[in-house]
């Protein structure tokens, strides 16, 4: 097994290419780069354990591809598709079908949110949760390591039980995750594949040298017995699943059980989870040494009741279960539900508290967790929500400042939606977790609105294994990729003392005292920050990028932060920009190897005034003419980032918003506008047409209107009248 840095994505589709023959895809977000690197290797010619490439077909639609994943199991092929949210929910009838007809595949999903009051592209259960009835097997995965490991374990335990497998884990949150995890090559997965049960699915398949009939109907006298007799087979995919993790176990030296209990073992309390959140409440009571056990789902459907209260301890009087879902009307969520279920039935009193986390990839953190452990051991609040304020029912639990001491280096970027500086990231993680013995970990951050929007990347980088699955609440390193966002966001309230802060912009050292707000200087000299700027934009013209900065800011970052060696940092950094920018053309490629050897030579060290430590003034750049209390209340806090503080009480119950909004929100965040040459103008409009920030504005005038004298002026083909 050999170690790589990659996203949760590619962790999948590595297992998902190995045992599969066919994928039916369809895009949707999350779920597209697993689909999309199953096409790129297959369009290479890469072989998977069967010796072949990948069978890649694109339908128009999730219906249709789960309809096509069904079509093709019938006829005995291994078949695997990738999808989230609504896509999931359009493949419900058919997953029906697949599972009622026990055909053998694996369904690999990165849970996200519903559209319900309004859309969400972002990661929670209720897409998964939605599925619980169709006769899949749910298998769970809380990491980036997990997800390549259980996309192989589900198609191990699907083909021994004839039973499908939904394998889901959190979007974005793990899809989206870079880590560096040890990969499994065809070989050693080879080894694991029943061979001889996929031997048993050919001589099921729809074929006419032996025939029988699919999908009949069925009266009253008969469906029920019918329906029942499958019923064996659910028994029996427990136990595979079980059987599949121990094989692993013994192939890889990676352990796994379907319910794993962690913590101590005379605990009175303890927390139910499923998914990344497991990881950070497993990280803060190891951090705080509590006398409090976790117990992790992983095989959420078929849920074993006699294995997950084996697994609790007997000193237990108290169990909290936490859901990434919300579902309305009734006595509690889900998996709280079956927790109840399973203590009933093995005959277990024990009190169980259930709340709600994480909807919309709303972020888990150290002192949310620190929150869910003070309820279950004080106060004992009973459906309750944790990491908002709702002030309507007042469900909220209080969550106290609480920030854990990483062991490692944190880098916060603040970059633009389409600027590279994601790209470059994820590139950097890879140069640090693929060339070093340290581990790396990245996390990306993205507005809704996409291109033109904040992105902010996560980075972590250490000795030991990374646990910590949430946003960074202080960096080491913070860096600026846009001079709009200083008096914009409270970008310096996210670093560390003595930390160190890059900004790009094109001012000069001389014009820092007037640029900056005051309070952002009061910051800089309060925790003693080491402090430097770049003009990445004006390099990047000199070196013919077209503004393009990402690749100087990665060479200034590697220079400053000291991570790795600069020289070993330069040479993968080159390596990289060939692979980028080698379709562009040889003299992109050296620009690019210019700007890398150039960018620490641009660095200019700011030496922090005095005088700074008195300024103290805030800088409101959300400033207009005319508001709204939409405005005031919701717009603002949102375009600061500062949307998590909002409260319940604020928002519609319907999700409505009003409309002609637009106008009060003011980005600023073009690095130049164009200028109207008249000699040149062929007075065609497009200018004004396709400008994205409407610089340009034509006015057809005649000649009584006077006109300002700086406004410019040619005549009018379109008549002599004018």
């Amino acid at each position: 097994m050999k170690k790589i840095t990659v996203d949760g994505n590619t962790a999948v589709a590595m297992s998902a290419y190995a045992t599969n023959e066919i994928a039916i895809i369809y895009p949707i977000t999350p779920s597209s780069p697993m689909a999309e690197s199953c096409d790129q290797w297959a369009g290479q010619n890469q072989k998977n354990i069967f010796g072949f490439p990948m069978k890649i077909v694109e339908m128009q639609s999730e219906a249709g591809a789960a309809g096509a994943v069904h079509g093709s199991l019938l006829g005995g092929a291994l078949t695997t598709t990738f999808t989230a949210s609504q896509g999931l929910l359009l493949m419900i009838p058919n997953m029906y079908k697949i599972a009622g007809e026990l055909l053998p595949c694996v369904f690999h999903v990165s849970a996200r949110a519903l559209a319900t009051h309004a859309l969400s592209i972002f990661g929670d259960h209720s897409d998964v949760m939605a599925c619980r009835q169709t006769g899949f097997c749910m298998l769970c995965s809380n990491n980036v390591q997990e997800a390549h490991d259980f996309a192989t374990i589900a198609m191990m335990a699907t083909l021994n039980s004839s039973v499908p497998f939904l394998h889901f884990f959190d979007g974005f949150r793990t899809s989206h995750e870079i880590a560096k995890i040890e990969v499994l090559d065809n070989e050693e997965i080879r080894r694991l594949i029943p061979f001889n049960k996929i031997y048993e699915l050919r001589q099921r398949a729809l074929n006419p040298s032996h025939p029988k009939q699919m999908g009949t109907a069925q009266n009253p006298d008969v469906f029920f017995q019918n329906r029942e007799r499958s019923s064996e087979y659910y028994l029996k995919a427990y136990q595979e699943i079980k059987n599949a993790m121990e094989k692993f176990a013994h192939a890889t030296g990676r352990k796994y059980s379907p319910y794993e209990y962690v913590g101590s073992k005379s605990a009175k309390q303890v927390i139910v989870m499923m998914g990344s959140g497991a990881d950070t409440m497993e990280e803060t009571i190891k951090e705080q040494k509590l006398n409090v056990g976790l117990l992790k789902v992983r095989a959420y459907r078929p849920f074993n009741a006699k294995d997950f209260c084996k697994e609790i301890p007997k000193t237990c009087e108290v169990i909290t279960v936490l859901d990434r879902t919300k579902e309305n009307g009734s006595v509690g969520e889900p998996l709280y539900l079956d927790v109840i279920s399973a203590l009933s039935e093995q005959g277990r009193q024990v009190k169980v508290l259930g709340g709600r986390y994480g909807l919309g990839s709303k972020d888990f953190t150290p002192a949310m967790a620190m929150a869910v452990i003070n309820n279950t051991t004080k106060t004992g609040k009973n459906h309750f929500t944790v990491g908002i304020d709702d002030d309507i029912l007042n469900s909220s639990l209080k969550v106290l400042d609480y920030n854990k001491n990483y062991d490692g280096t944190e880098c916060l970027f603040y970059g633009l939606g389409s600027d590279g500086t994601v790209s470059a990231n994820k590139n950097s993680i890879k140069i640090i977790g693929d060339n070093t013995n340290l581990f790396a970990q990245g996390y990306f951050v993205y507005d809704s609105k996409k291109s033109g929007s904040i992105t902010i990347s996560h980075l972590r980088f250490g000795k030991n294994k990374i646990g910590s699955h949430y946003e960074i609440q202080k960096g080491d390193f913070v860096a600026c990729h846009n001079e709009s966002f200083i008096g914009k966001y409270d970008i310096l309230s996210h670093i560390k003392e003595n930390g160190t802060f890059l900004l790009n912009c094109e001012w000069k050292k001389e014009d820092l005292e007037q640029r900056l707000p005051k309070d952002f200087k009061k910051t800089l000299y309060e925790k003693k920050i080491n402090f430097y700027i770049i003009d990445g934009v004006d390099l990047a013209k000199e070196l013919n990028l077209k503004g393009k900065i990402s690749t100087i800011m990665q060479s200034a970052f590697f220079y400053l932060s000291g991570i790795i060696d600069f020289k070993l940092a330069k040479e993968q950094m080159k390596k990289m920009a060939e692979k980028s920018y080698g379709k562009a053309g040889r003299e992109v490629v050296e620009n690019n190897f210019k700007a890398i050897d150039m960018a620490p030579e641009k660095l200019v060290k700011v030496e922090i005034p005095e005088k700074w430590k008195n300024a103290n003034n805030k800088l409101d750049t959300y400033t207009s003419n005319e508001t709204s209390e939409f405005n005031e209340n919701i717009i603002k806090p949102i375009a600061k980032q500062l949307g998590n503080s909002l409260k319940v009480s604020a928002f519609s119950p319907d999700g409505s918003v009003p409309t002609n909004t637009t106008r009060f929100e003011k980005r600023g965040i073009a690095i130049s506008v164009p200028k109207w040459i008249p000699e040149n103008c062929i007075q065609c409009n497009m200018c004004s047409f396709v400008c994205p920030h409407g610089a340009i504005k034509p006015v057809l005038i005649d000649k009584k209107t006077k006109r300002p004298e700086t406004f410019d002026c040619i005549k009018a083909q379109m008549t002599d009248k004018y």
